[in-house]
Parts: structure tokens; sequence; C-alpha cells
């Protein structure tokens, strides 16, 4: 791979940012050639044409390091990448079995929710209730049917377990211990008919909540409502987010690279890059900003970009 001008061939999502921008939605939609390419389309208009702009935070640490995407039976689970390091254990129940790691994109976005709460009021206390189901119920996530039982089981999962947050620098490592939040975000079993879904209110946990206060990395909320169903395609936007508008010069990263951060528990690495593709388009979709050249061959070369949310904007909101 050469680090120079990025190739038109292999910046597609840009070729369409640019195409909604000149002909429209509609022209843009006559060039998509599969279903997966329509989705990036409709994506990615809805980011460029979302007057309101409203933001979501995550922790950073959750750019290089992130929850599974599926039910593991592991009861701790590990991610390192770079100077970051991620442990989470499941937590217990009352005869002491093992609850089990948050996984998906639903326990992200719950997640994604106290957090962007948590920094914009500055309090460790969020509303929940009608609340957070408006909110999910806006990023197209239903509480109900179906569903019910997945959020509730990701909540109690998010309730009880512990994690660790590692960062080294040259002189030093900094460790952060504590969970998500400080108290249950559900109420004790029971049919779902008779109790609410969540409790009125929770606290993060106090070393949590510092550790998101002084590593915030803001989101365009509408980004995420895109990709609300796609664990991975979350896991990249935030991951992006992280580190374009970080460079000074361009930065190439193997697929061999990306299937250590993103995709461990890929054997083989075509089956890898096969399957993570239209992730990768779908959060270079949302994020009209980004300069990323991808080779399917290769890997990808990162260009600095600007951040999804400007400076003076994430700072104001």
């Amino acid at each position: 791979m050469t680090t120079g001008a990025i190739p038109p061939r292999m910046d597609a999502m840009g070729q369409v940012h640019q195409l909604i921008l000149t002909h429209g939605i509609e022209a843009a939609r006559r060039t998509a050639e599969s279903r997966a390419d329509r989705l990036c389309v409709d994506a990615a208009y809805e980011v460029m044409a979302d007057e309101q702009a409203s933001i979501g935070i995550t922790h950073a640490g959750f750019a290089m390091a992130a929850l599974p995407h599926k039910q593991t039976p592991d009861t701790v689970w590990e991610r390192e990448a770079g100077r970051v390091k991620l442990l989470v254990e499941s937590g217990l129940d009352a005869n002491r079995k093992p609850i089990g790691i948050p996984y998906g994109s639903i326990a992200r976005m719950i997640l994604l929710y106290l957090q962007t709460q948590a920094v914009k009021t500055r309090c460790r206390e969020v509303e929940l209730g009608a609340s957070m189901n408006a909110w999910l119920g806006a990023m197209g996530i239903t509480v109900g049917g179906k569903t019910y039982q997945i959020v509730r089981e990701q909540s109690r999962r998010i309730s009880r377990c512990r994690l660790t947050f590692f960062r080294r620098t040259n002189i030093a490592e900094m460790v952060t211990n504590g969970a998500f939040i400080r108290d249950a975000i559900l109420p004790l079993d029971s049919t779902p008919a008779q109790l609410p879904l969540w409790q009125e209110r929770v606290r993060l946990d106090e070393g949590f909540y510092q550790s998101l206060i002084e590593h915030p990395l803001p989101l365009r909320e509408e980004a995420v409502r895109q990709i609300s169903s796609r664990s991975m395609a979350i896991d990249l936007y935030i991951w992006l987010a992280y580190r374009l508008h970080a460079l000074s010069e361009p930065v190439e990263v193997n697929w061999h690279a990306l299937r250590r951060q993103f995709g461990e528990s890929y054997k083989e690495l075509r089956y890898f890059r096969r399957d993570v593709l239209p992730s990768l388009k779908l959060a270079l979709a949302v994020y009209p900003e980004a300069r990323v050249a991808v080779d399917e061959r290769q890997g990808l070369i990162l260009y600095p970009s600007p951040p999804p949310v400007p400076e003076r904007r994430a700072l104001a909101g």
C-alpha cells in the first residue's frame, strides 16, 4: 500500500457522499449494486441530512477494547490494543452463579445512553424509566416483543459485571477498577407485565464515571442510530472517531492487525475480512468526514480527518 492521495477506486464511501451532495439521494441509490450498498447509501444520507446533530458520548477506551459481539462462555473477557487493555468480569447471582458478560449491539447502546447522559449532566446519577425507553426507541430499538428479554438480559449483565481498564505510558501503568454502574438497572425479577423494565434512576460507578469524564469520546448520535443493530459497525465507528482526528500523517493498518483487535474469534483471516468489510463500509458511510482507503487484499490506510463532532461543538455539548 502507498500512503499518498486516496485512490478514488478505494474510497467508495467518499464517492457516495460526494454523489449525494452533487446529484441527490436518488442518484446515489441508483449506483447501489446490493442491499448492503443501499443500506450504506441510505445511512450516509440520513447522517448528512441530520440538522440537529445531537451528540453521544462513549469512553475513549472502548475505541481500543470493546465488549464481545456474541455470547461467550468465558467469565472474564479480555481485550488489548495498543496501550489499552480491558478486562470485564462476569458478575455473580445470589447463588454465586456467573451471570455472563454483556455482549452485542444492545449492550453497547444501553451503555452509550448511560455514558452520554452522565457526561451531559456532569452527574453520576442517570435517569432511566421512560427516558431510557424513549432513547432506545429513537435509536431504532423498540423495547417490546422479542427485544424485551434481550434488553433486560443485557441490562442485568451490565448491572452485575466488574471491569478494569489498564492504560500504559512510557513510565507508568494506570489502572481503573470498578464496574459500569453502582446500582442495578433492573427491579427484582418478576412477571414483566407487573414491573417496569427499569428503575427510575441509576448511579454510575464512581471510578468509571471519573474515567469517563477524563476520557470522553464524542460521537454523532444520528450515526449511531443508523448502525445501532450492528455491533461490529459500532466498534469500527468508535475506533475511527478516536484515531483519525489524532493522526498527523497517513497510517497503514493491515488485516492481521484489524483481526487482532476486532475479530480474534476468527481462525482464518479471509473469513474475518469477508465479514468485517460490510460493517467497515457502513461505519464509513455514517462518518462522512473520514478519509480511509480500503484495500481488500492488504488492509486500510487511515488519513488525518476531522472528528465526527467538531471540537468546539463537542466542548459546548
